[in-house]
């Protein structure tokens, strides 16, 4: 057993616009905040994790999912998230396509979004 192996993780995203930020993650996703850092970085708490905001002047180039949040329904998580003004993104590609902004990925179904900074997340629900 490694040390790492019990111990909470913390994902970085990088942003732009701390202030801006900050209002996605608190009014659109409702995530409970933390507090600053003296490094200035911001916290939140999400479940067992933490996500950390951290100012960096160019932003994200990440063309990759950041974060992804397990739901146990994506079309309910999908619709509350709408609610609050997230855009979901939608995708046709050979092999991957979304149908009501998800797709169907072997054992999962999944949804992306965009922060405002330009960090990809992700809604996944994982299927039985």
């Amino acid at each position: 057993m490694s040390a790492l192996d019990t111990t909470s993780v913390t994902c970085m995203l990088p942003v732009k616009d701390l202030a801006r930020a900050r209002q996605f993650y608190e009014e659109r996703l409702q995530l409970r905040p933390l507090g600053a850092k003296p490094d200035g970085k911001f916290v939140y708490r999400c479940g067992g994790t933490e996500l950390a905001l951290f100012p960096k002047p160019e932003g994200t180039k990440a063309e990759h999912t950041a974060i992804s949040f397990r739901v146990a329904d994506i079309a309910a998580a999908i619709a509350e998230l709408k609610g609050r003004g997230v855009v979901f993104d939608d995708y046709d590609l050979p092999g991957f396509k979304t149908v009501e902004h998800v797709c169907v990925l072997g054992s999962e179904k999944a949804a992306w979004f965009r922060d405002p900074e330009g960090n990809i997340l992700c809604l996944h629900e994982d299927l039985a």
